[in-house]
């Protein structure tokens, strides 16, 4: 993730209402997004608590739609850097967690670059 305080994301800063505040700075804790096509609702984690296990993980969401690959690479600019590869996963079924119908996700393990296909397959 972006060195903090990442002065990109701390204008959108905002209270999440069931988990509360977040430090000013930090690449963790509620961001709102205004876009021309809705509120992106973001909830940013940066992979160094216990409960992360080392994986830094954004989730975006709007209220009435899911968010366009446009507004997913929107948001990986704000919290990574270019040089950073960012997963978004499609697990198997059986391990589907879906608490909201219109979020998506994004992740990169903290320290490890991940292997990619070759340039012509992508």
């Amino acid at each position: 993730m972006r060195h903090t305080p990442n002065i990109r994301v701390e204008r959108f800063r905002a209270i999440h209402p069931t988990l509360g505040p977040s430090e000013s700075g930090e690449n963790w804790g509620y961001f709102e997004i205004p876009q021309p096509l809705g509120l992106l609702r973001v909830v940013a984690a940066d992979g160094t608590s216990k409960r992360e296990h080392g994986w830094e993980h954004v989730s975006i969401s709007l209220e009435n739609r899911t968010p366009s690959w446009a507004e997913m690479c929107f948001v990986k600019d704000l919290f990574w850097s270019d040089d950073e590869t960012v997963l978004q996963f499609h697990p198997r079924k059986a391990a589907y967690v879906n608490i909201h119908p219109h979020v998506l996700h994004l992740w990169r393990r903290r320290n490890v670059d991940v292997e990619l296909p070759p340039s012509q397959l992508i």
